[in-house]
């Protein structure tokens, strides 16, 4: 008995010992800043020095009517550019499920943009939708236009423009997730199903769609962090012009902590809000799924 005692504390020391560096790292590089941020949140630079400012960042949040704009803008971005884009990957997904003719090359096509270079990418679609690029030129060319619109000043079209730029970088990838988990469906399923008489699109909705429910909540959970901290696209293509109304929640925060006058508290307090967002959208989405 007291060797086996003898023998667990040994193995407990090893294990504890394996696991000594990844914690201390943990320690370091999580949970400090964590801890760290959170006094910073509450502190204010007054002559050069960050200082206790109590509920100051809190007062200044409440009043910011920018910060409020921004949570605006982004919200859009993520009602509509979001949906569009996991529907958009479950149809591609669906389609180069099947076997057609060139279908790898055809899935390595769409996923492509997501490897690609934000910087190049943003060039290039700045270029495109340029008042003499391509898109205004092919308009006018077949006359559904007589003048250029311009894309990137104009506040409507500039976060059409990066609704486009987001869904097109990250359709592909999502509809990897896609394509995955309808990959692990058991054919048997399938083929039982066409032996009742099932139609394709009976097949999709009472076979395909339930089996990938955990991959739609995992694909959306992960949409919804990303369009709640969005900032390349709006930052390299529109700079958040005209007027603010592309400037994101995240933009805003690098903006007051790089640009303006810098606040680190008060960015930081807003990089909570952002946190407590993605938090309790998540919470309801596993609620919405797990009730379903």
């Amino acid at each position: 008995m007291n060797s086996i005692v003898h023998r667990a504390n040994k193995y407990d020391k090893y294990g504890w010992a394996f696991i000594s560096l990844a914690m201390l790292a943990f320690a370091l590089f999580t949970v400090y800043p964590i801890i760290s941020s959170l006094g910073l949140s509450l502190k204010v630079l007054r002559q050069g020095d960050y200082v206790f400012g109590g509920l100051a960042n809190i007062k200044r949040l409440i009043g910011d009517k920018i910060f409020h704009r921004t949570i605006g803008n982004t919200f859009i971005f993520l009602v509509i550019q979001g949906p569009i884009m996991l529907f958009l990957a479950l149809v591609f997904a669906s389609i180069l499920n099947n076997k057609i003719k060139f279908r790898s090359f055809y899935r390595t096509a769409i996923f492509i943009p997501c490897v690609m270079s934000l910087v190049s990418y943003s060039v290039l679609f700045k270029m495109m939708f340029a008042t003499n690029g391509i898109i205004n030129n092919f308009l006018m060319w077949t006359h559904v236009l007589k003048e250029p619109i311009f894309f990137i000043n104009d506040p409507f079209w500039a976060r059409v423009v990066i609704m486009i730029a987001m869904t097109w970088r990250w359709t592909g990838y999502n509809m990897m997730f896609y394509l995955a988990a309808m990959q692990n469906i058991p054919l048997e399923t399938y083929e039982a199903a066409h032996v009742d008489g099932a139609g394709p699109v009976t097949i999709f909705f009472r076979i395909t769609l339930p089996q990938l429910k955990p991959i739609i909540l995992l694909t959306t959970i992960m949409t919804t962090n990303g369009n709640l901290q969005l900032f390349d696209e709006p930052m390299n293509l529109t700079g958040g012009g005209p007027a603010e109304l592309t400037t994101t929640m995240s933009q805003y925060i690098y903006n007051n902590a790089f640009v303006f006058s810098p606040a680190f508290g008060y960015s930081v307090m807003m990089s909570y809000v952002i946190v407590i967002m993605v938090a309790l959208l998540a919470f309801i989405q596993f609620k919405v799924v797990k009730d379903d």
